[in-house]
């Protein structure tokens, strides 16, 4: 289940850039929420929310993304997490990262700060006091950064159908790469109306968890927001879906397909 988790929040920062795009994805007030299933059953749901505000003295979009278990799911795994990033507003680069997490009685409180000019992460484990400085190389992002980088920076007219693009990342005390490969365009029906996307693979290990390499799919609105709509987990014991509920604060038009 844990796997699972981090998997899923992965796949939805999961979107890749070609370009720097002309209009920003993303601004102050944009808040989602996802509902997590198997088939009718809710296991859980996780909300997104952007926020303007200054860390020392930089202007910053401060991202709150919250995640729990509901009904029978907590009663037999219990979820609450917690991350959020401090993102320059410019430079689209993380001063500060945080994840506090209790995931069935096993919990994390990180920390991180970013100095990007040295190009050294302090990592704070408040829950073993310790602190530690760790290299990470040049734009990497975190794992909450990631996805308002991507979408902000996606350029939706160059990428084609087979591509496969490479992002440096920085989670907890380590650095690796991210691969993700574009299968093409897909209109999809939402409870929102029929909504033309993206569709993305990510690459991950395969065992306890994950059927395969190849076990995720997300789908990402075909427009200027570039915000996952639908994302689904072929998993061991059946098939998980996390589906876009409730959003509002979009800072551009949402394209939905009229019959």
């Amino acid at each position: 289940m844990n796997k699972m988790k981090h998997y899923l929040l992965l796949f939805i920062l999961s979107i890749s850039t070609y370009g720097i795009a002309q209009d920003r994805a993303y601004g102050d007030g944009e808040w989602f929420k996802f509902r997590v299933h198997y088939g009718f059953v809710t296991a859980g749901y996780a909300t997104l929310e952007v926020k303007s505000t200054q860390l020392n003295g930089n202007d910053v979009f401060h991202v709150k993304g919250y995640g729990k278990t509901v009904g029978l799911s907590r009663a037999f795994f219990k979820v609450e997490d917690d991350y959020q990033t401090y993102i320059d507003k410019e430079k689209d680069i993380p001063y500060r990262f945080i994840r506090n997490i209790d995931e069935g009685g096993h919990t994390k409180d990180i920390q991180i700060d970013f100095d990007h000019g040295a190009g050294k992460a302090l990592v704070h484990n408040k829950k073993h006091k310790t602190k530690e400085w760790v290299n990470f190389p040049r734009d990497a992002q975190d794992m909450v950064s990631a996805f308002y980088y991507l979408r902000n920076n996606l350029d939706i007219d160059s990428i084609k159908e087979g591509d496969t693009m490479d992002m440096n990342m920085f989670f907890d005390k380590e650095n690796y790469k991210f691969r993700l490969k574009f299968l093409g365009r897909e209109i999809i029906r939402t409870k929102f109306g029929k909504v033309p996307t993206l569709k993305f693979r990510p690459y991950v290990q395969s065992g306890r968890v994950f059927k395969e390499k190849e076990s995720l799919t997300v789908w990402v609105t075909d427009d200027k927001n570039r915000m996952p709509v639908l994302i689904k987990a072929d998993l061991a014991v059946g098939s998980l879906k996390a589906s876009l509920s409730e959003f509002k604060g979009l800072k551009n038009s949402f394209r939905i397909q009229v019959d």
